[in-house]
């Protein structure tokens, strides 16, 4: 699979992003329903981790719109891979994820 390059620089700069996203209210606020976005799985708070739904590897920004709480399971089977990628590879592999529409819309 290859991809647009990202710069070092870039990746950095988002990724400090990220951590001062992590700071804020707003992510206590995501993280304290407990809820993995993906799987709909319950998850003690500090147990769920940040996602990118679209990678910052793959151009994707530390914005509120691209930040989920994410459980671990979910987090390291998404890897590098963009939501609709990783919907189809979970599909291809007959792991399709039950709330997929939901992710999609």
């Amino acid at each position: 699979m290859s991809f647009e390059t990202v710069s070092e620089e870039v990746i950095r700069q988002e990724r400090a992003r990220a951590r001062e996203i992590r700071q804020s209210a707003w992510w206590r606020n995501q993280i304290g329903k407990g809820q993995c976005y993906y799987c709909h799985e319950r998850v003690h708070p500090n147990d769920l981790t940040m996602d990118h739904k679209t990678p910052i590897a793959r151009g994707g920004r530390s914005t509120r719109h691209n930040i989920v709480p994410c459980c671990k399971v979910c987090n390291t089977d998404k890897k590098y891979l963009t939501l609709s990628e990783w919907i189809a590879q979970r599909e291809d592999e007959g792991r399709s994820l039950a709330c997929a529409a939901h992710l999609l819309n």
